[in-house]
């Protein structure tokens, strides 16, 4: 049987890597007749990913080559870009990054090769005696791909691998890494489209009690055109930050008094979130929703029935332990209980459906909610309104037979994507989570079934699907909406989750048609994910320039003089009488710096009126890009404003 190397059967510069019978490989690998081969090539997802983690051993090798004492953490590829982390005795500055650079542009010359060896733990133990945290992965081989902060790029398969920077025509040795790759044929392929962004600090591992490090962040493209493109993307995001927004629109804030991760609603942004929960209530009413309500706090047996404190105890904050009574010398008399703040609604939801008997007729039953949770996020994890400790999810369960699965999930995800084109999101894909085989409770044969309706509801909906083999909470397999913003960010949004967990630890049931009691299959539906979450997104997609029915205020009146007062003073209580949300400046100010003043909040419409526009009984409408339409009548100008509101429209 021949053997070739995928320089071989691939020629072309493009490609690589390979993936041989499933797995990715070198493209230096040898392969036969009777293997599948399929080429990777450098602008595809894995080809990026090998581009961005080659990217970040070269980034190691340079720190070692100008601070040989610096100790190597560890150098996956993430989201446009890679980390590397390092123990060092001083933090990096941004001088130490353009020194780092111009040695990683050195060796990406050099064109030096990744050469791949498998070695023992012995012998890896011996290589890497001066690493510390090279020696405590080997020591974790196998289970690290479990591990929380990307050990798996290093070790986590069967067998332990270095691999070696050499000379592309002598072979010598200049550098070696553990790792499981694959990587590119040589650092020339990483080109000019690399470059280091910032550093940060990291905790090893990403455990509070391991040593701090110090964490390189880089991006790495296939060109540089791509490379600055990107860097445009960026500076883009950057003007629309929801952070910076929300402190010039005066949106909301995150009071130090009240604690990290826990906001609070100015009366603008109040508005803004109210609007986003009004339009979702009125989609729950109009697709068959019952809206509910449950208490903040609960005893701990709930959380131990549902599997909580077994499974997400971590990122639940501690118990109150309450209710104990004592007498006067101090005995216990009466013996307390643990509570918890709650971290999510359903176990409360459950409840609800178990309070009394429930017949096959009543279902499918959806309940929901916008119900308040708390999580104990890593302070370092923290992130403005996209990750918080309080949060209010839009949440849904939705109780079927399991004839209806299929059915309701179908309803469900179309429900979800009518509703996003609401808030004026239009372009999606799915993403399919499936079984992760070291998690997950009930039997393979649910699993199967249940991922396979899935998958066929996805497929039927006409949208582009992708895998995420192994992503699945432990209870059951999920479609996620993916929903790509202004600048093209991709935000995971909504998901459709099924669970074979909760109906049967709650033991809940349903009369059936033929009279036998039988066991529901829950359906977990969470559509904007947390409104704090989707406030976020919806304000970085419009870069604070809302359409007229979420933003804070939709009308300014601006008289050219204080005599036009009354007149655009009427008009703006007509507005308001019809429910209109507007506002009348008679400050001192110049008209001039009144238009600028209401176009810098982002008003969506400004009418301006004079002696002319008195006269003949219209207004000027201005707009937020600059434009202007002059001598509009009055009835037209309402009609306008009330068409664009009631529609939605994106003004």
């Amino acid at each position: 049987m021949s053997e070739q190397t995928g320089f071989d059967l691939f020629p072309d510069r493009s490609v690589v890597a390979l993936r041989v019978d499933g797995e990715l490989k070198d493209l230096a690998t040898t392969v036969t007749e009777a293997q599948t081969v399929e080429p990777i090539t450098i602008d595809s997802p894995d080809g990026l990913n090998i581009l961005r983690h080659s990217a970040a051993h070269v980034l190691a090798q340079a720190v070692q080559r100008i601070n040989p004492e610096a100790k190597l953490g560890i150098g996956p590829p993430v989201t446009d870009g890679f980390y590397y982390d390092f123990d060092v005795a001083t933090p990096f500055t941004p001088e130490d990054l353009k020194a780092i650079e111009k040695e990683m542009d050195r060796i990406i010359r050099q064109g030096q090769r990744f050469v791949r060896r498998v070695v023992s733990d012995d012998e890896a133990r011996r290589e890497l005696a001066a690493e510390p945290y090279k020696l405590e992965l080997i020591g974790l081989k196998g289970g690290a791909a479990e591990g929380g902060d990307n050990e798996s790029v290093e070790v986590g398969g069967g067998e332990l691998t270095i691999y070696q920077n050499v000379d592309g025509k002598t072979g010598e040795r200049y550098w070696q890494d553990l790792c499981r790759g694959p990587h590119l044929p040589s650092t020339r392929m990483i080109g000019n489209g690399a470059k280091l962004m910032r550093v940060a600090a990291a905790y090893w591992r990403g455990s509070e009690k391991n040593p701090q490090l110090q964490r390189i962040y880089g991006t790495a493209w296939p060109t540089k055109d791509e490379l600055r493109a990107y860097q445009t993307r960026l500076e883009e995001a950057a003007k629309r930050d929801h952070r910076k927004l929300g402190k010039e629109l005066d949106l909301f804030s995150f009071p130090d008094e009240i604690g990290s991760g826990l906001a609070v609603f100015h009366p603008k942004g109040g508005v803004v979130r109210a609007e986003i929960e009004n339009y979702m209530r009125e989609r729950l009413i109009a697709h068959g929703y019952e809206q509910v309500y449950s208490p903040h706090i609960t005893k701990a047996n709930l959380f131990e029935t549902s599997g909580h404190l077994q499974w997400y105890k971590d990122g639940m904050f501690p118990a109150m332990h309450l209710d104990e009574e004592t007498d006067a010398e101090g005995h216990v008399t009466r013996q307390g209980q643990d509570y918890y703040l709650k971290p999510m609604n359903c176990p409360m939801h459950n409840l609800i459906f178990r309070a009394r008997g429930r017949s096959y007729r009543e279902l499918p039953l959806r309940l929901a909610e916008f119900g308040t949770v708390y999580r104990y996020e890593k302070s370092g994890q923290l992130s403005g309104l996209t990750r918080v400790r309080g949060l209010t999810q839009d949440d849904a369960h939705v109780y079927v037979t399991p004839e209806q699965v299929k059915t309701e999930v179908a309803t469900q995800l179309e429900f979800v994507l009518e509703t996003l084109r609401g808030y004026g999101l239009t372009d999606f894909y799915l993403e399919l989570s499936t079984k992760d085989p070291e998690k997950y409770v009930g039997s393979d044969e649910a699993w199967d079934e249940a991922t396979e309706t899935l998958r066929q509801v996805a497929e039927e909906s006409g949208l582009e699907l992708v895998a995420d083999p192994g992503g699945a909470a432990f209870y059951g397999p999920k479609i996620s909406v993916q929903a790509r913003d202004a600048i093209g960010r991709t935000w995971q949004l909504s998901t459709v989750q099924l669970d074979f967990n909760q109906p049967e630890r709650f033991e809940l049931e349903y009369t059936a048609s033929d009279g036998t009691k039988q066991q529901p299959v829950m359906i977990h539906r969470a559509l904007l994910g947390s409104i704090e979450r989707f406030f976020a997104i919806l304000l970085e997609h419009y870069a604070g320039a809302f359409p007229a029915w979420l933003s804070p205020v939709q009308v300014v009146g601006i008289p050219i003089a204080e005599e036009y007062n009354d007149y655009l003073g009427d008009i703006v209580a007509q507005l308001r009488k019809a429910g209109v949300r507007a506002e009348l400046d008679a400050s001192d100010d110049r008209m001039q710096k009144k238009i600028r003043t209401h176009t810098q909040a982002k008003v969506p419409f400004q009418l301006i009126a004079g002696e002319q526009d008195r006269a003949a009984g219209s207004v000027s409408f201005r707009f937020r890009d600059g434009t202007q339409d002059n001598g509009v009548p009055v009835d037209e100008a309402v009609r306008r404003i009330l068409e664009a509101i009631e529609t939605k429209a994106q003004v």
